[in-house]
């Protein structure tokens, strides 16, 4: 099944960056696991690449400025902002004496335009190097001597730093993540270092992994004038060309109270967290932030194809449409319905895809279907595989094509629905076992301009799904016009020391 998080959280895009890379921090060794989510609630998270951290030392508490608050309970939710546009959300979970802070903003790849793609994931390292304050690493050092672990994450419309502490700790977190919002020290000598770091971790997690490359190609080639063409790690090119000039504006474009969301979650009593967060977040001024352009993609006109050639064992393609999303959606339930459709046919070992395709058949050594429904932007319906030994690329293509014409014409059947039903409600019942994603599901849906209730509505609203609501959608936008192709050519492992080569781009 596709992997998700671009975490770029939801389905699987297959070993690919989609959308999110993340730090690999020397003091915590676990924080260099790859995140995965199965699918129900976010199929949002692709690769994760990790990334170093940093630490910071204690300082005086600052003065407590004047606050009011506007303050709201939803769902277990505490909602709460501070004058300088800071929102605060905090969900209580007393099972174990611990708690996550999350500090999102909202920019990540997707608000980068040509020329500095990358430039969001490379500050995420440079935030770990140091402020006025504290010195280099001593952010990540500090955390680790109170017990705890942190990291950070850039995905395609946001960026996000988080600690996970006993939860009596957490005002360590807060007094150093809030100082480096508008406190960062950006050095030259770092600088150099850390995007040097950054290019390795495009090299092994892109340029060396075909299924990524192939991935990255894939984007570049479905998406004409949306932001999600470029991915998050950022071309090579322009990081080789990144200078340290490009962060210090982003910085200062984007990281401000006002452009922020502050999570969390755990063993923590909802008051006294706003009153951390107004001690040591209230103070910071607002910042006039840029206003990104829509840029939302075009209609498709046609269907287009590619071949990337790049050293591998396997054959693998990747076959996508363009979809609507909730935030962009005309038709309210229509992405809840792609969501179910991409669950009917890969949501589990009995989905049709592993029973039909890999079971049955034998065709498919794998295949997989996702749909990440909380974006920006409007997204694609993914499908990806690779065919079993003795069968052809095309041969399991068009085994997947008749998949999808089987949903086009007949009806989900009561039975089987109601069976993906009862798995999504129990994947979203399971979800409450980690406060990093209870948290994290407020965080995104905030970032990519989306009501944090629609968490409490998203179970609600799948069960509302019929089958000819199934149908209708998969009629409507898994047609050819919609369709982008990407097939990997194996070439040669020995040829792994040359330059990969892309093949020819053809739209018809």
């Amino acid at each position: 099944m596709l992997l998700v998080i671009p975490i770029d959280l939801g389905m699987h895009y297959p070993n690919t960056q989609q959308g999110i890379t993340k730090h690999a921090n020397p003091q915590n060794k676990a924080s260099k696991m790859r995140i995965s989510i199965k699918k129900p609630f976010f199929a949002l998270l692709a690769g994760v690449a990790l990334a170093g951290c940093a630490a910071n030392n204690s300082k005086p508490a600052v003065e407590i400025a004047p606050q009011s608050v506007s303050s709201t309970q939803q769902q277990g939710v505490h909602h709460y902002q501070l004058d300088n546009g800071l929102k605060i959300f905090v969900k209580e979970d007393h099972r174990a004496p611990v708690a996550i802070s999350q500090l999102w903003y909202k920019v990540g790849a997707s608000y980068e335009y040509g020329g500095i793609t990358g430039v969001s994931h490379v500050l995420e390292h440079m935030m770990f190097k140091g402020t006025k304050d504290y010195g280099p690493n001593e952010f990540s050092k500090i955390i680790a001597a109170n017990g705890g672990r942190e990291n950070a994450f850039t995905g395609r419309d946001y960026t996000a730093y988080f600690q996970t502490l006993e939860a009596s700790r957490l005002e360590v977190a807060f007094k150093m993540e809030s100082n480096r919002m508008r406190n960062l020290r950006l050095n030259e000598e770092e600088f150099q270092k850390e995007v040097k770091v950054v290019m390795e971790e495009r090299r092994m997690r892109t340029e060396d992994k075909p299924t990524a490359l192939t991935y990255e190609q894939f984007n570049a080639t479905a998406y004409v004038n949306s932001p999600y063409q470029n991915p998050v790690i950022g071309w090579m090119d322009d990081l080789e060309n990144m200078e340290l000039n490009d962060l210090q504006q982003w910085y200062q474009s984007w990281y401000a109270p006002n452009n922020a969301v502050l999570v969390v979650v755990g063993d923590v009593d909802p008051q006294h967290i706003y009153q951390l967060a107004k001690k040591y977040y209230g103070p910071i001024k607002p910042s006039e932030t840029a206003t990104p352009k829509p840029r939302n993609e075009i209609k498709p006109l046609g269907e287009k194809q590619i071949t990337v050639k790049a050293p591998a064992e396997l054959p693998y393609f990747i076959m996508g449409y363009q979809v609507p999303v909730v935030r962009t959606a005309e038709i309210s339930w229509e992405p809840y319905a792609l969501d179910m459709l991409a669950s009917v046919l890969d949501g589990s070992k009995s989905a049709r895809f592993s029973k039909e395709l890999v079971r049955n058949q034998q065709i498919a050594a794998n295949a997989g279907a996702g749909y990440s429904l909380f974006s920006r932007h409007n997204e694609q319906f993914l499908f990806d595989g690779t065919p079993a030994n003795g069968h052809s690329i095309e041969a399991l293509q068009a085994a997947i094509l008749e998949q999808i014409e089987r949903v086009k014409t007949e009806l989900v059947s009561e039975d089987e629905l109601e069976r993906i039903k009862a798995k999504v409600i129990t994947s979203k019942v399971y979800e409450l076992d980690s406060i990093f994603y209870q948290a994290m599901k407020i965080g995104l849906l905030e970032t990519v301009g989306l009501d944090y209730r629609l968490q409490d509505d998203y179970l609600d609203n799948i069960k509302a799904v019929t089958p000819e609501q199934i149908r209708e959608v998969a009629n409507k936008y898994l047609i050819e016009d919609r369709r982008t192709t990407a097939v990997l050519k194996p070439q040669p492992l020995d040829n792994h020391s040359a330059a990969v080569t892309t093949g020819d781009r053809n739209a018809y």
